[in-house]
């Protein structure tokens, strides 16, 4: 049951994933800030933990990232986003802090790997490392998962097969003496 429940977490993180970037797409373009008062408050401020969308992308990127998805990539993204919708406020909360989360971890990782290979980097070349090891990284990702996935289908079929032998009615009932002579009732 906790494998489930990690699952669909996991799954609920990439659709929120997906749907912040969608709807971040499709938002009217900002206006320019108003002047900052002094003293005063910020105002809409996000909550601790939730990461929000970065509105600094242009957003014929992301027509060219829906033209490069493939139909069942846009499929699935279409289904995230509805979901999304159907999802309590209390619930998308929850997994914005979740994705704040991961992007975290994934940001530690990069820099991790960063340290690792040694290179001093300024911040644009930084920030694009990180950009191509998250890319790379989750190329890595789903294809651990197809692997995972194809590997289960493979050797969950011949378990299927033997427990269908294990549990089909053999031709002979299972209950003792019902095939023998004095049990089917006609006399010799």
């Amino acid at each position: 049951m906790g494998r489930f429940r990690h699952v669909n977490v996991v799954v609920a993180g990439v659709a929120f994933t997906l749907v912040v970037a969608g709807t971040a797409l499709a938002q009217p373009p900002v206006p320019a800030p108003a002047p900052v008062q002094p003293n005063a408050a910020p105002m809409n401020t996000p909550p601790a933990g939730v990461v929000r969308p970065d509105v600094s992308r242009r957003p014929s990127q992301g027509m060219e990232q829906w033209r490069s998805m493939s139909p069942e990539d846009r499929q699935r993204f279409q289904s995230n986003i509805e979901r999304w919708r159907q999802m309590p406020p209390e619930e998308r909360r929850e997994l914005r802090v979740r994705e704040g989360w991961r992007q975290e971890r994934l940001k530690k990782e990069a820099d991790a790997a960063i340290r690792a290979s040694g290179l001093q980097l300024e911040a644009e070349r930084r920030q694009q490392f990180e950009q191509r090891y998250m890319q790379e990284r989750k190329r890595i990702e789903q294809e651990l998962r197809r692997e995972l996935r194809e590997k289960r289908e493979r050797e969950l079929a011949p378990v299927v097969e033997r427990l269908k032998k294990e549990f089909t009615p053999q031709g002979t009932p299972a209950t003792p003496g019902a095939n023998s002579p004095s049990a089917s009732g006609s006399p010799r």
